[in-house]
């Protein structure tokens, strides 16, 4: 191999692994912060450990306990690892959310948390309680409501028709 063709291998290489690199750094630093979680660092986890059951179909229930360190650390990680600004910007613009929420038996585990922006939260938030509340009532198994709110956080635009369908079958 001549020197030039090494050089151009190398140089290709190179070229690739930035290109391949890029993507999803050029997403993160669009907005900057997560618009959904990334199911690789959040996929979600149940409550282990519970502090009580809840529902008729008795969902462990665990209280919410996640140290001001831990959500720190969450928030350095979707920067480091997923190129993220979360950091340098104005925290009160962020929560650490459960992806499955503690009223539906989600964890404190950090596999079930991710920093969610103030404009996604107020688009996804207005579903938990319409959600927990149908599991009160029997009406939606724990499964279900999981499900659902893993879709409409995977697509937070959705949420709000999501849930004037949910209220709307509330009604029928």
């Amino acid at each position: 191999m001549s020197h030039w063709t090494k050089k151009f291998t190398l140089s290709s290489g190179a070229l690739f692994l930035v290109l391949a690199l890029a993507s999803p750094l050029q997403a993160a630093s669009n907005a900057g912060y997560p618009e959904t979680p990334d199911l690789k660092m959040t996929p979600g986890a149940t409550c282990e450990h519970p502090d009580s059951f809840r529902y008729p179909e008795h969902v462990p229930y665990c209280s919410r306990a996640v140290k001001s360190d831990t959500k720190w650390a969450i928030i350095r990680d979707y920067d480091q690892v997923l190129g993220f600004r979360i950091e340098s910007m104005d925290r009160k613009e962020f929560k650490i959310d459960h992806l499955i929420p503690l009223c539906m038996g989600g964890s404190n585990e950090t596999t079930n948390l991710w920093p969610q922006y103030k404009a996604i939260y107020e688009l996804t938030d207005p579903l938990e309680p319409a959600l927990c509340g149908r599991m009160a009532e029997g009406k939606m198994s724990q499964v279900e409501a999981m499900d659902f709110i893993r879709r409409a956080k995977q697509s937070p635009q959705d949420a709000p028709k999501m849930l004037k369908e949910l209220l709307g079958s509330d009604r029928r």
